[in-house]
């Protein structure tokens, strides 16, 4: 009998990959938004999936989204916002879904984590990812966390948003830059949900998501610049600088780098363990992946500016 999945946060980045890799596994798949006609394009091609408009912080919608369904998956998480914000996303939400899945009986719950999550952390983003654990470890169903660090891949929204600042700018002053990063691909991290929804031994384990290698902040933005055609002399902020530069940064309306995040950046990211020898399969290295899409970026500008120098537009 096919399995129906119901993904909460598919919709975004590391959820439209986990979708695509349910789908090829032949599970009934859906995915609840706020603005359906958004992300159709990429959701309403794959098999078996279903994409409805709602407002998955609002109980009653909860409970009628996990009725009838075998598993349930939680992606949910915002990297800024005021302690309020955090609390309903990663605390209140997941309690929410908890509560709706013993409701209807859905034993199965893959949570999203984060490497770093912790009660006690600096930052109010690895604080309430820590309590968020807390409650799933106390619910009596047959979960699994995953805890991955940075996710890169072809639209993340970490080295494209050095790759585009590094366009602009002459020198790139950055927080954190000796912090360390495993960075792990989004195909390892879709790959891992979705082998996990049958994987009876996953339950009740808390898994780090990790790439092979480790490399400070610095050191992923300068390679960035490598890659992207757009090297650029990477500076280190000391902490009362970065601040000023986050206070500053904080009128735009989606600024690079909060003080929150300045906080989770005095912890490293990283797991030496890795998943390899409980998933079964070798992470995929940065090096493999990023060149197919900054590279391609880099090709492409330069073509654009080489057709608009000759005053062709295509």
């Amino acid at each position: 009998m096919t399995k129906s999945v119901l993904l909460i946060g598919g919709s975004g980045f590391i959820g439209r990959q986990i979708a695509a890799k349910l789908a090829q596994l032949g599970y009934r798949i859906t995915i609840p938004t706020r603005n359906r006609e958004a992300v159709k394009t990429d959701l309403l091609v794959l098999p078996g999936c279903e994409i409805v408009n709602a407002n998955i912080h609002q109980p009653d919608v909860l409970d009628r989204l996990c009725k009838s369904q075998d598993v349930v998956i939680n992606l949910v998480g915002i990297l800024q916002g005021s302690l309020a914000d955090f609390e309903r996303s990663h605390i209140l939400l997941t309690e929410k879904i908890i509560a709706a899945c013993k409701t209807h009986q859905v034993r199965r719950y893959l949570h999203m984590s984060a490497l770093g999550a912790d009660v006690n952390g600096p930052s109010m983003y690895q604080r309430t990812k820590g309590q968020a654990e807390e409650k799933v470890r106390a619910s009596g169903l047959d979960w699994t966390i995953f805890r991955p660090s940075v996710v890169f891949g072809a639209q993340d929204s970490f080295l494209n948003l050095f790759a585009s600042l590094l366009k602009i700018a002459p020198l790139v002053p950055i927080g954190g830059a000796q912090t360390r990063f495993q960075p792990v691909w989004v195909g390892d991290v879709a790959q891992a949900f979705a082998v996990a929804v049958d994987r009876t031994e996953l339950i009740g384990q808390t898994l780090s998501l990790v790439g092979p290698h480790v490399y400070t902040l610095a050191e992923l933005v300068k390679y960035t610049g490598q890659v992207s055609g757009h090297e650029r002399c990477v500076i280190g902020l000391p902490n009362w600088a970065a601040r000023l530069q986050a206070t500053a940064m904080s009128i735009l309306p989606k600024p690079p780098v909060s003080h929150d995040n300045l906080d989770s950046l005095k912890v490293d990211n990283i797991d030496p363990t890795g998943f390899a020898a409980i998933l079964g399969w070798q992470a995929t290295a940065l090096e493999a992946i990023v060149p197919t899409y900054l590279a391609n970026q880099h090709q492409a500008s330069q073509l654009d500016a080489c057709r608009s120098k000759a005053g062709r537009s295509h």
